[in-house]
């Protein structure tokens, strides 16, 4: 069993990775896609929007797939869907059809994403111990992956269609491989308490559900924020050079990333209320020096510290729902899912609205804010006696 629960384990990191290298490459090559395309900066604006509405529409249909198919089965089929689907904005040559393969790989990204994160708590159940958040780090690193590998392939002159298409063929293979090590669904469960309702039987998203649902949406739109604008902070309020703006979401992602690294072992000892508890309140103070500083290095230093006090939030949150009712994992797990990626749309487009009212820095106390109800709240991801017996610590 221990091999068997390593080797899934390693397949998750596979699917993470190549779900955060697939999205990373289409992300490298969006200015060639636009260009082939021949459309504005505002119409691609609108047109992302689809690969939104794609993604929500994938995780809200692949979280009762999941939970009736199971993971080893909804997985692999999800990221063949994704990786086939990366080509399609490579191909594009006006709107429309550029506008359809957004959607087509918005819809692969987001089953692929409720997926995966379903069998993480599936692993995670058969280990006895927190191990979402280093799956969560190896999506970053997928991302990290493909700037490298999009910026050789930019220099050598390749085209979209031909780095897209060959990553494409690469994700079929990865996905292939990585198959037969998924975990079937009788291998991390736990015995199911016999008065429980059955798998397949209609279920009612409970209210604690929305409520972690509602939580992800303020911290992935936190995220949003620090995507979108944190280099346009330091440019505009602080008037950084170009190059040294930049170093602002650099460093968030790089300490996003390394927390997340080092979440699980963290999650293990204390649990996952202090992550949460203590990683947003982290957040909080990291934002609010950025926001309120007038000299750019504790700016950098803020903008350090608010992803790292946000890296462990958000696996907290979906290794809660995950583990909240066994039969509903998928459906769970995409409801939270669904709503923070909700939320990473909506921060930065709440935001731009709000700085004609008040100054950049001020508007960023609303992520603040998100993240002070999170601190707030962070009891709600106690895991209670339904859940697996994952290793804890109840001192906060």
């Amino acid at each position: 069993m221990d091999r068997y629960l390593r080797a899934g384990r390693l397949a998750t990191f596979a699917y993470f990775t190549l779900n955060g290298f697939l999205m990373g490459m289409w992300i490298v090559h969006i200015p060639g896609v636009e260009h082939r395309a021949g459309i504005s900066h505002a119409l691609l604006g609108w047109l992302l929007l689809l690969l939104g509405a794609g993604a929500f529409a994938g995780m809200q249909a692949t979280g009762p797939l999941t939970d009736h198919f199971g993971s080893r089965t909804v997985v692999p089929l999800s990221a063949a869907l994704c990786s086939a689907a990366l080509v399609l904005p490579g191909l594009a040559a006006n709107a429309w059809t550029l506008g359809a393969a957004l959607l087509v790989l918005g819809v692969g990204n987001g089953c692929l994403d409720v997926s995966m994160n379903a069998h993480a708590v599936q692993v995670e159940q058969g280990y006895r111990r927190p191990v979402m958040s280093a799956f969560h780090a190896a999506f970053s690193l997928g991302g990290v992956l493909a700037s490298l590998v999009g910026a050789r392939t930019l220099s050598w002159n390749w085209s979209p269609v031909t780095t897209l298409g060959a990553v494409a063929l690469v994700g079929l293979a990865g996905t292939a491989l990585a198959a037969p090590a998924l975990l079937r669904p009788a291998a991390a469960s736990r015995p199911v308490d016999a008065a429980a309702p059955a798998v397949n039987a209609p279920r009612k998203t409970p209210r604690h559900i929305w409520a972690l649902a509602t939580l992800a949406l303020m911290i992935m739109l936190s995220e949003g924020v620090a995507n979108d604008w944190s280099a346009l902070h330091l440019r505009n309020v602080l008037d950084a050079p170009a190059a040294t703006a930049a170093l602002a979401y650099g460093a968030f992602a790089t300490t996003m990333t390394l927390g997340r690294l080092l979440a699980d072992r963290v999650a293990a000892r204390f649990g996952p209320v202090a992550i949460l508890r203590h990683g947003a309140s982290v957040a909080a103070l990291g934002l609010t020096a950025a926001a309120l500083s007038p000299w750019i290095p504790l700016a950098l230093i803020g903008w350090a510290v608010f992803g790292a006090g946000l890296s462990g939030c958000i696996p907290q949150l979906f290794s809660a729902a995950g583990h909240a009712d066994q039969g509903a994992a998928g459906t769970n797990v995409s409801r939270v899912a669904g709503l923070g990626y909700l939320g990473m749309l909506a921060g930065p487009a709440v935001i731009g609205p709000l700085t004609h009212v008040l100054p950049l820095n001020l508007t960023l106390f609303l992520p603040v804010l998100c993240c002070v109800t999170a601190a707030a709240t962070a009891g709600i991801v106690r895991p209670s006696h339904h859940a697996p017996a994952l290793r804890e610590a109840e001192t906060v």
